[in-house]
């Protein structure tokens, strides 16, 4: 990396060079089966540097040559996008307890184990069958630039998803964990997940309406995908975004706070940096429904004129090859600020309503301005504080700048999921729409 770094500034007015090596082990079970086992091997590099106020951007693979991938990146040059910022110094970020070393001891026989454990617990709580998918991963990642900015971080992350799905159907209830490093699933883990798919084992019809509908924390990503839209530099650049200008302003029920921090290293995945080199911070988007900060990466903080706030990451809401990507604004490390009522509670608190354990269809409606029409996958219906049964055929509809408004109750705990860490929440009067 130092080679390539040397020769590039002999070439360019600036550059950055972006390195990862990632290992990962990965199994998944279906109906007691393996379906596939394996284990990668991957690493890259990316190179962006600027020249005669232009930039330009290259990766590899497999670096054959370090002069051959600083021409490819002089060569996208003649695209002529504008170098509208200056690569940062960052000079010391905080020490992160995110690499769990025991992880190394880990195997696919000691996953295989524990899958099959899994298996034998749940064999006679449930009818459905049971899908199971488990890895680990050993990430490093290093990040330079020739304002002597050099950093590096190395991460550990065990996950495993236990899915149920109901017969005949291909739908069902799942539960992750994501942790530093292997840890055996507790008995109440999967008795709570087995209790919640027993309840809603029987198919019903029922009529729709405004009703309550509490959003599991797997689910609650089709409403944050929303804020996230808009409160993005990306999105207040091309004018997509209804919150330009909201800075103070009282967007949500004033029990959401929802906090960006990528520092918190109890849980993997924390960054003390992003994928270009600039300093990571927690950052509050939204403080007791009040709408706090704007998150950039540095080519859209120059366009704003504002300051990188360590958000540009290589990232995409569909996923993919991270070291192909060039970096973006982007709200990795999401919480939601638990409430005071314990799980059931809240179910036992609603008259009439529907439980989303997961979302068909998050992309559709206008995501910018906040609008989400979602399939139920499935949806459990509630009646007088008791889960009767799932629906089929449901969806709900609504915008989040409504919904969020109208927050009935929050879990008392933060549960991993999708897109950060949640609890569950009870929003009131949303639109079902169901085959009666």
């Amino acid at each position: 990396m130092n080679g390539l770094m040397d020769l590039a500034i002999r070439k360019c007015d600036g550059a950055e060079i972006f390195s990862i090596e990632q290992n990962e082990n990965s199994i998944r079970f279906e109906d007691a089966k393996i379906k596939y086992l394996q284990s990668t091997m991957q690493s890259g590099l990316a190179l962006r540097l600027t020249k005669n106020g232009k930039i330009g951007f290259a990766y590899t693979k497999n670096l054959r040559s370090n002069e051959e991938l600083i021409q490819n990146a002089l060569s996208t040059l003649k695209g002529g996008v504008d170098a509208v910022f200056e690569f940062p110094r960052t000079e010391s970020v905080p020490a992160l307890n995110s690499y769990d070393p025991s992880i190394e001891q880990m195997n696919n026989a000691m996953m295989v184990d524990e899958c099959k454990r899994i298996y034998q617990f749940m064999e006679n709580k449930i009818t459905g069958q049971l899908n199971i998918t488990a890895g680990t991963t050993v990430t490093n990642i290093r990040v330079g630039n020739s304002c002597g900015t050099d950093l590096a971080s190395r991460s550990s992350n065990y996950y495993i998803t236990i899915m149920i799905l109901y017969p005949g159907s291909g739908t069902g209830i799942h539960q992750s964990l994501d942790l530093k490093n292997f840890k055996k699933v507790d008995d109440s883990f999967m008795n709570e997940l087995a209790d919640l798919y027993s309840k809603g084992r029987k198919e019903i019809k029922t009529t729709g309406g405004r009703m309550k509908v509490l959003f599991l924390p797997d689910a609650m990503y089709t409403l944050i995908w929303r804020l996230q839209s808009a409160t993005s530099g990306e999105s207040l650049y091309n004018k997509q975004s209804p919150l330009a200008d909201s800075i103070g302003k009282k967007i949500f029920d004033d029990k959401l706070t929802i906090t960006n921090n990528p520092l918190d290293d109890n849980h993997p995945g924390a960054r003390a940096f992003d994928d270009e080199g600039v300093a990571c911070h927690e950052l509050p988007i939204i403080d007791k429904g009040e709408l706090k900060n704007y998150y950039y990466d540095l080519y859209y903080a120059a366009k704003m004129q504002a300051k990188p706030s360590g958000h540009g990451f290589k990232a995409a809401r569909w996923g993919g090859d991270r070291i192909s990507m060039k970096p973006v604004p982007t709200l990795g490390h999401l919480w939601i600020k638990p409430g005071n009522t314990e799980f059931w509670k809240i179910v036992q608190s609603m008259d009439r309503g529907i439980i989303v354990c997961g979302a068909l269809g998050a992309h559709s409606g206008n995501i910018p301005n906040g609008d989400f029409s979602i399939g139920l996958s499935p949806g459990l219906y509630v009646e007088k504080g008791e889960i009767v049964g799932r629906i089929k055929d449901a969806m709900i509809a609504g915008n989040i700048y409504s919904v969020m408004n109208r927050v009935a109750a929050i879990e008392n705990k933060n549960h991993v999921a999708y897109t950060g860490y949640y609890p569950a929440v009870l929003f009131e009067d949303i639109n079902v729409a169901a085959k009666s």
